[in-house]
């Protein structure tokens, strides 16, 4: 009775990891194939609407003149591109650098609130229908600003996210960000033709200005957080790859950890507060989608694969054969990650053991974030990120 028992949860526990993975990832592309085929895009008309670009930046002084460099350079009207820098909380010469460019409104405030409070008081100063926030330490493309207000000729269009891209790097933590985040742009192309986008990335993200809500002084992802709720009022976020924003990965597999830790933290915050998206009878494709690409990674889908190391070490004593392989396989897996791990420590670059390396730190981040969650030690005051190396200006953004 008892092996039936395992073998019920440790079959349960597969599918739920093998949907989350890769199950999802087909069916998301077989429905926006079906979707392009039953409704073919169409070609946008010309459109330059008022812009406020707003940078939230904290100590970030010595890079503050590139990415100044960087938004003066973006192809769209200067007249029509209204740049705004904030700085709550900073205590280096960040004023003084910005005060060289009269083009710049900066906003400033000796109180450090987080990066939800400084969005919320730079939207107080926005007087434009569209407004773009951007992070500082990731530099756009120069057609970003008009590849993404472009969508906005679609009044069901709230919001618009530009695509996250990674620089390359040697070390384990850069190549395992640049892969996971060349995954997760395909499954965003895919949720936002099905439907709409099931999170906007802080990189770069842009709302209809009148959408905007603010946000909790202690909201950890601002931006998943204001990008769906503008879907749970009826409205798409649509993802745009033509606009992106490059920036260097994370320093070492320490650094891309904390970071990630941060995000699972804020991925439980972010599922309390939007648990109206985990209702199908309002929204039943929305919360497809929710569950199907978030849901899942932060709450069950880690602990299954728990499950499956340790029912699949009691079904290979029971039983052996596939159960027995597949543990060793779990163990052999895992095994590679520790090495992989041992070797980024001591300053290596394990190429080979970058995917099991990347996919356990993942899910290991997901209950220590979880942890911090319940603990409520979690900061939403952000952190300037240790960097593999400085970005300069537009000549470190790869080409599309």
């Amino acid at each position: 009775m008892m092996s039936n028992v395992y073998l019920y949860l440790f079959w349960a526990a597969f599918a739920v990891a093998f949907y989350t993975y890769v199950g999802y990832g087909l069916v998301a592309w077989a429905l926006a194939r079906l979707r392009r085929l039953v409704r073919p895009r169409r070609p946008l008309a010309f459109f330059e609407p008022d812009v406020t670009l707003v940078v939230p930046a904290y100590n970030e002084a010595d890079i503050l003149a590139d990415k100044v460099a960087n938004c003066l350079a973006l192809n769209y009207p200067r007249q029509k591109l209204r740049l705004v820098f904030i700085t709550d909380g900073s205590t280096d010469n960040s004023a003084e650098v910005l005060a060289r460019y009269p083009q710049v409104e900066h906003l400033h405030s000796p109180f450090r609130g987080g990066k939800s409070l400084a969005e919320n008081r730079a939207m107080e100063f926005v007087r434009t229908p569209y407004v773009i926030f951007t992070d500082c330490n990731s530099f756009l493309n120069p057609e970003a600003v008009r590849e993404m207000v472009k969508h906005y000729q679609d009044p069901q269009v709230g919001a618009v996210s530009g695509e996250k891209k990674v620089l390359a790097h040697d070390s384990a933590s850069g190549a395992g960000e640049g892969l996971y985040w060349k995954y997760e742009s395909f499954l965003k192309r895919c949720d936002s033709e099905i439907y709409s986008l099931m999170g906007a990335a802080g990189e770069l993200v842009s709302f209809r200005s009148n959408l905007f809500q603010p946000l909790e002084k202690d909201t950890i992802l601002d931006d998943f957080i204001q990008s769906l709720r503008i879907v749970e009022k009826g409205y798409r976020v649509v993802y745009e790859p033509a606009a992106y924003a490059a920036e260097a990965p994370s320093a070492s597999l320490a650094e891309e950890m904390k970071r990630k830790i941060r995000i699972c933290a804020g991925g439980w915050q972010s599922m309390v507060r939007l648990r109206s998206l985990l209702n199908p009878l309002r929204q039943p494709l929305v919360t497809f989608l929710y569950v199907s690409h978030r849901v899942l990674r932060w709450s069950l889908t880690p602990v299954a694969l728990v499950l499956l190391l340790v029912l699949g070490a009691a079904l290979a004593g029971l039983h052996g054969g596939f159960y027995a392989a597949f543990f060793a396989a779990q163990v052999l897996f895992y095994g590679l990650a520790y090495l992989g791990w041992r070797a980024e420590s001591r300053g290596r670059s394990p190429k080979l053991l970058l995917v099991p390396l990347y996919f356990t730190s993942m899910n290991v981040a997901v209950f220590a974030g979880f942890r911090r969650y319940l603990r409520g030690t979690q900061s939403a005051a952000w952190e300037k990120a240790a960097r593999t190396q400085p970005l300069e200006g537009n000549l470190s953004i790869p080409k599309a």
